[in-house]
């Protein structure tokens, strides 16, 4: 089973990614493991990635297209994947369809995690984890159970993300409206997408999603 997870930053795509690596035995493909995995492995696309980044200069669409490619043919991902932050543009959709054609696979279904966008921005900006073990917290969701004492580990130390704030959040819910949510249209021609609210709790998202994939 060949899949797409749709969402912005914060929708719980990789919460539910790594659910289904785990129940499935599926594979997860995220554009920046797969990179810095090549280049750290001297593959030839990851080679040309490597002097692009220590020029400092972007990663081109040709480049994670061919990271891809090189990364699809490992025989684990034969068992069935998850791509994870690709396809991000109508560009890159089109040049997916062009790789699994050539290599005989095809996509499955393409799951967008919906979500309400001050709801998002409440949900990230809230975050905080436990700098000694990682356990993570919300402001309004998830306090400790005694305050400034990490329920885990008993550490006392605690942590924010720097860009887990409001104006990063909207700013990065308004690239993905711009980019990549028009990708959709291209995948519900053909009958592949389903929608699942993000926003729900994550165990029920992850009931919507196992429906979906076993309908």
């Amino acid at each position: 089973m060949n899949l797409i997870l749709l969402g912005p930053p914060g929708a719980g795509k990789g919460t539910q990614a790594s659910r289904l690596v785990k129940e499935r035995g599926l594979v997860q493909l995220s554009t920046g493991d797969m990179l810095r995995a090549a280049v750290a492995a001297g593959t030839p696309v990851g080679l040309i990635a490597k002097s692009v980044m220590e020029s400092g200069g972007l990663v081109s669409d040709e480049i994670v297209n061919g990271i891809l490619s090189e990364r699809l043919d490992h025989a684990d991902a034969r068992a069935g994947f998850i791509l994870d932050g690709y396809p991000r543009t109508e560009v890159q959709a089109h040049a997916l369809d062009a790789m699994l054609t050539e290599k005989g696979l095809s996509l499955d279904h393409v799951i967008e995690l919906e979500v309400d966008e001050d709801a998002l921005v409440d949900r990230i900006t809230g975050r905080f984890t436990c700098g000694s073990c990682g356990e993570g917290y919300h402001d309004r969701y998830k306090q400790p159970k005694v305050e400034g004492v990490c329920d885990v580990c008993s550490g006392t130390s605690f942590k924010r993300r720097p860009d887990d704030n409001a104006e990063t959040v909207r700013n990065r819910m308004a690239e993905y409206r711009a980019k990549t949510a028009p990708i959709l249209p291209h995948y519900e021609a053909r009958r592949l997408v389903s929608r699942v609210d993000g926003m729900a709790l994550m165990d029920d998202v992850a009931a919507s999603i196992d429906s979906v994939l076993d309908a």
